[in-house]
């Protein structure tokens, strides 16, 4: 396949989903280049979570268009997606908790047959992630949540994505876990993997982010760089915990 490389890798065109009779996300337009690390914040509710899994294609659009790599994706199922390079690291971390460490891993590269690329790829995740390593025949789901997130990374890392959508995946963690997860986000970025991320800690999120969008009850409300957002004073008020003191 050829595809402009400047052209966004992934573009949502008045993109609507709904819940039986409910509108949760209302025409949002949103662009991801090749090599971003882009966020998109907002509060509960706001539609974030049901945008990742439109992408990934776990939901479908009620109008609109997904154009990834420059051609419609809207109808292509999930587990097409992923081997076009679409993955998600669900709310939650979604592993599976019966099987091993290792056996999680291998379950990201199930839709590939290339065994030395994978193997390679494993040593790769292995250093990426070393406390991961140690811990291959544990059982997933005694794992610490900090380590939970890891091995759903490391996942979904395994089926070489070339956008990697991340949900939430400092939730439920302890300040130091999640420097170390988004220590592993920047590394995976560094690779050259395009990343859209879902982050209820915004402040972090747009230190990290070269751009960033924010959503509000479905909508797209501001667009910008992610240090253009920290220092907008609606942002800071909504979602950094600032009240704005000009008179």
């Amino acid at each position: 396949m050829h595809t402009n490389p400047l052209s966004p890798l992934l573009q949502l065109s008045g993109v609507q989903i709904a819940y039986g009779g409910i509108q949760a996300v209302k025409g949002i337009d949103l662009e991801l280049y090749r090599g971003e690390l882009v966020s998109l914040i907002g509060a509960n509710g706001a539609g974030k979570t049901t945008t990742l899994n439109a992408i990934a294609g776990s939901l479908q659009l009620a109008h609109g268009e997904i154009l990834y790599e420059g051609e419609k994706v809207k109808t292509l199922p999930a587990h097409k997606r992923l081997r076009r390079g679409i993955a998600l690291v669900p709310e939650g971390r979604g592993i599976f908790t019966r099987l091993t460490v290792e056996e999680n891993l291998r379950m990201g590269a199930y839709s590939r047959n290339d065994k030395a690329a994978i193997e390679s790829d494993l040593e790769r995740v292995y250093t990426m992630l070393p406390r991961i390593k140690e811990r291959l025949a544990q059982v997933a789901g005694t794992l610490s949540g900090g380590e939970q997130q890891m091995v759903a990374i490391g996942r979904a890392l395994l089926s070489r994505p070339k956008l990697l959508l991340l949900d939430e995946p400092s939730m439920g963690l302890a300040p130091l876990v999640v420097e170390k997860i988004f220590e592993v986000v920047q590394s995976v970025a560094k690779e050259g993997v395009t990343i859209l991320l879902v982050e209820q800690n915004a402040n972090l999120a747009l230190e990290f982010s070269q751009r960033a969008y924010v959503m509000e009850s479905g909508k797209i409300t501001l667009s910008g760089t992610g240090a253009d957002l920290l220092t907008n004073p609606k942002v800071r008020a909504a979602y950094l915990g600032e009240v704005d003191e000009a008179v």
